[in-house]
């Protein structure tokens, strides 16, 4: 999580300047993705050392790698204006949403 505010603070003060709006735009949606998957880590840990289930470690594993390759390839998308990074994106997609989809079956277990 500090390290998405961190990552949110550069892209607001450091690279407003530096990047084409467009571009701006798709750091600024890998920062609120970091972010608000960064509490779903949180979740899964609270789930999992609630009662040890594997489905809740593995779900906060794929949040990050989800936060990896969703939100680090627009990060590298809009800094490098390489487009090809743009491919991994739907990989950390999918990854959040077999992780949300491994939440909801603990939840609905208990």
């Amino acid at each position: 999580m500090a390290f998405g505010v961190a990552l949110g603070a550069f892209g607001a003060h450091g690279l407003k300047a530096r990047l084409t709006p467009d571009f701006l735009a798709i750091y600024e949606t890998g920062v609120r993705y970091h972010l608000v998957h960064g509490l779903a880590v949180f979740v899964a840990a609270w789930l999992a050392g609630e009662d040890q289930t594997r489905s809740a470690r593995l779900a906060g594993v794929l949040f990050i790698v989800g936060i990896l390759l969703f939100s680090g390839s627009l990060y590298l998308l809009a800094l490098t204006g390489l487009r090809g990074f743009g491919a991994i994106t739907p990989l950390g997609g999918l990854a959040w949403i077999v992780a949300w989809g491994l939440i909801a079956l603990r939840t609905k277990a208990r």
